[in-house]
């Protein structure tokens, strides 16, 4: 029996995975290792008996005592805090889903290479932060990573069986997200509430915000360039309002794969919780006819200001990666406060690598999880300041 964990159990790619998990036979076909989640201990104490987990964390200390009393008889066992997540990694699982938000997903997925299983990378930050790092750790444990954005996921599947030299280009597709539409002068009076309304896929709130400034789409092409090794020059995005078309890879001989499926993240998650078989999975099967058509254009820079920040990390390379999503995630938690405007996020990510640039060589290589922790902190302190300073 295949042993399974799932860190970010209760966010939307983790109630995906659930969702599989159970179709698929739940605790009689997976010997679950550990869940976790964060605040809504009752949902992770649901899913940890519906799986019979050996363990259920909740990132937040406060929340232990709800979680016990929600799993009391179970014979689940409740831990909480960043030690308990760091301790449930270290539990040997044959596969880990990995997708805690943010940065605070790093040490946990780090932790679970160690056991040589997979690892199926949500978490975008980890590549974005500490690609190098975390591949590096891949091979010296023999453990295998695959991807689950549904783009990433989609390259991976177009390469099957090809040889990386005879790939051109690489084009990732972007819905464009709530804003994709608007007349640009209209962005600076974004609320929040439009920002969190996607107009094809089914996310979280972080994420869809994410989607419609495009910093969501800047993170894919730095994973991009870090997972698959391609130069950043053969990456594109093209903004593909049906999201029908996931990615597409380019060949030497001029031949264009592209992966087709309904926006329904089940799709890359099945995948990688399947491979390398394909198993029958509960997502919608595209009706060609009835869709009639495909659009695709390319995006506008002065609209998505992230993507053209994301082809300068490309370049700086090193830590540069973990200052931009520190800042990214700093204007992020900024915008949903109403400390800045939507537009506003990309100056301020800007603005922190810029101040990081000139303190350090953002470019020399991340030597360790540590030093990559390190430069997060001090990206988030920078960035901070600069909002500080706007206030003034």
């Amino acid at each position: 029996m295949r042993s399974i964990s799932v860190f970010g159990a209760t966010g939307s790619i983790g109630e995906s995975t659930f969702d599989l998990l159970m179709r698929q036979g739940g605790r009689a076909a997976f010997r679950t290792v550990a869940l976790t989640g964060g605040r809504n201990v009752a949902r992770l104490a649901a899913q940890a008996r519906a799986l019979g987990a050996e363990v259920a964390v909740t990132a937040h200390d406060d929340c232990l005592p709800d979680l016990r009393a929600a799993l009391a008889g179970s014979g689940v066992e409740a831990a909480a805090g960043a030690a308990a997540l760091l301790e449930a990694a270290d539990r040997p699982a044959d596969w880990v889903m990995s997708a805690i938000i943010g940065a605070a997903g790093l040490a946990p997925g780090f932790r679970a290479l160690r056991h040589g299983g997979t690892l199926a990378l949500a978490n975008k930050e980890s590549l974005v932060t500490a690609g190098p790092l975390l591949l590096a750790e891949a091979a010296r444990h023999g453990a295998r990573i695959l991807p689950v954005d549904s783009e990433h996921s989609a390259v991976f599947q177009a390469l099957a069986g090809e040889d990386i030299a005879a790939v051109e280009r690489v084009i990732i597709t972007a819905s464009g997200g709530a804003f994709r539409d608007w007349p640009l002068e209209r962005l600076a009076r974004a609320t929040v509430a439009e920002a969190s309304n996607h107009p094809t896929w089914a996310m979280g709130q972080r994420i869809t915000i994410d989607s419609a400034s495009m910093f969501n789409k800047a993170m894919e092409l730095i994973e991009t360039r870090e997972f698959f090794g391609v130069n950043p020059a053969q990456i594109e995005v093209l903004v593909h309002p049906e999201s029908i078309v996931h990615a597409l890879v380019g060949f030497a001989d001029g031949a264009l794969m592209a992966h087709l499926g309904a926006p329904d993240m089940r799709h890359a998650i099945g995948y990688a919780l399947n491979w390398p078989l394909r198993a029958a999975l509960p997502v919608p099967r595209l009706d060609l006819a009835a869709l009639g058509q495909l659009s695709f254009r390319a995006p506008d820079p002065l609209r998505w200001p992230a993507l053209r920040l994301a082809r300068e990390v490309m370049e700086l390379r090193g830590l540069a990666g973990a200052v931009f999503n520190a800042a990214k995630e700093v204007a992020l938690d900024s915008f949903i406060a109403g400390q800045v405007g939507f537009m506003d996020m990309a100056g301020l990510v800007e603005g922190t690598i810029d101040k990081m640039v000139t303190r350090q060589s953002l470019g020399n290589a991340a030597t360790s999880l540590d030093m990559v922790l390190q430069t997060d902190a001090e990206a988030r302190a920078v960035a901070r300041a600069l909002i500080g300073q706007e206030k003034d």
